[in-house]
């Protein structure tokens, strides 16, 4: 964003720059041009009043003489011409007659035409500046006078004032790259912390805060809102984690000495009692295996994972070799395929609970002669996929979206043991490591559960600063 916002401001300045610089540049040209273009209109003016009567008269050895004078003191060419159109006095040989913009002032003065204006000379543009004045009166034209001046001066003049105003400019850029540099630090310096702050609580750090910040009221008061609501989740968080941490005491060890009791009370039991025995034994085993799955998802709720680089293969391979013989007393086969070796990042257990609540559901729910898959694919794209697909009935769009939340089961999976929370388990754990699960149609038919997490960086990638 620095770079971004640094850019448009850039952008701008040199964009002002250009056009309040161009317009200058181009009034200097044509304010020099016009300033000589003047001074020799006068010129010209003046020797064509004298050449008037020395080509009436015949007498040209004064003029001849003055205009040698002012060609040699101002290195400017002065052409006296006849109705003719030939040279009748010339201060020297500079002047060619057949040089076309020569010849068509010399035709526009002839003409009774006075030069009105000399456009503007550009500093890339070595044509002299031709000055024409017709010599006559009364209408009667019998002559032209020219002045033939080199702009070697005037384009140096220009190059200069030129030069004047791009170091201006440059200045101007100058000044303005470090106000914006100072500007934009100041406008985003909030914002890095901010972001900063935010990356923090997600990975778990939630007594980090945004500290005191410079920038603009509404940046400053964002910083306090983010700093009020980032101290609300930290005591919701805090006080989660109690209440798991005092569940685990407080419920645990009282089923754990009801079942015991229920245990000695087996003896004691009549022949008539034992289906009732039997029940609550159920019912209490029942109670604990609940108990251990809300245990489970409140702590992946209320912990955040500190992830690190895991052999996503072998432990794929680890836990498909121990759902071997439950699979194969069910009547199912339990395959591995895909990538032997594949490195990702999660929290340690992570992936090993995660893939023993998916498999479980796969040899539960997919009947006996069906096949659980568990395929590891190559890392691509920054994550690492691994899909635990079977080839049972599977489930509708709609109950493969709702196969997630706490306690759903499908209708006709009521019957099977279960607590519901398996995916739902599976899904908190994944997500606590910055990763997804979710549920796809399997092909032909059954479930395909997509577990994706963060691929580990390529050692370039470590080593790159950050």
């Amino acid at each position: 964003m620095r770079f971004r916002l640094f850019g448009v401001l850039l952008a701008l300045l040199v964009l002002v720059l250009g056009v309040l610089t161009v317009p200058l540049a181009t009034a200097a040209a044509s304010r020099d041009t016009q300033t000589m273009f003047l001074d020799r209109v006068n010129d010209t003016v003046r020797f064509a009043s004298l050449a008037e009567t020395a080509l009436r008269t015949g007498q040209t050895s004064a003029l001849r003489s003055e205009l040698s004078r002012y060609e040699e003191l101002f290195a400017i060419d002065v052409l006296i011409v006849g109705r003719d159109g030939e040279a009748v006095i010339a201060s020297g040989p500079g002047v060619d007659l057949r040089d076309p913009s020569v010849r068509a002032k010399i035709d526009e003065g002839l003409s009774g035409n006075r030069s009105a204006s000399a456009g503007v000379v550009w500093p890339w543009r070595d044509d002299p500046l031709i000055v024409v004045e017709p010599v006559g009166r009364g209408g009667e034209i019998i002559g032209a006078a020219l002045t033939v001046s080199p702009t070697e001066r005037l384009r140096g003049a220009t190059v200069r004032s030129w030069t004047a105003l791009l170091g201006e400019g440059l200045l101007v850029l100058i000044i303005g790259v470090v106000a914006a540099t100072y500007l934009t630090r100041w406008l985003l310096r909030p914002v890095h912390r901010l972001d900063a702050t935010a990356q923090a609580l997600t990975e778990g750090r939630f007594g980090e805060r945004v500290g005191t910040v410079s920038g603009p009221p509404e940046l400053r008061r964002l910083a306090t809102s983010f700093n009020a609501m980032a101290e609300q989740v930290s005591v919701l968080v805090e006080r989660q984690r109690a209440f798991v941490s005092y569940a685990s005491h407080q419920l645990r060890t009282p089923l754990a000495r009801l079942r015991l009791s229920m245990d000695n009370l087996a003896s004691e039991t009549t022949p008539e009692g034992q289906e009732d025995h039997q029940m609550v034994v159920e019912e209490i085993e029942r109670m604990a295996r609940l108990y251990d799955a809300l245990l489970a998802y409140a702590h992946a709720e209320a912990t955040s994972a500190e992830v690190s680089d895991i052999d996503v293969g072998g432990i794929a391979d680890a836990r498909v070799a121990a759902w071997q013989a439950v699979a194969e007393d069910a009547g199912i086969g339990v395959v591995r395929t895909g990538a032997a070796i594949s490195v990702g990042r999660a929290a340690a257990d992570t992936l090993d609970q995660v893939l023993d609540a998916l498999i479980d559901n796969a040899v539960k729910f997919s009947g006996a002669g069906s096949t659980v898959t568990v395929e590891v694919k190559e890392p691509a794209g920054g994550w690492v996929d691994v899909h635990v697909a079977d080839t049972g009935p599977g489930m509708l769009p709609g109950e493969l979206r709702r196969a997630a939340e706490p306690f759903w089961r499908h209708p006709r999976d009521q019957n099977l043991d279960g607590s519901g929370l398996g995916v739902t388990i599976a899904q908190a754990l994944v997500t606590a490591c910055g990763g997804t699960l979710e549920l796809l149609p399997a092909e032909p038919h059954g479930v395909n559960a997509r577990i994706r997490l963060p691929a580990s960086p390529s050692p370039c990638d470590k080593e790159a600063p950050s």
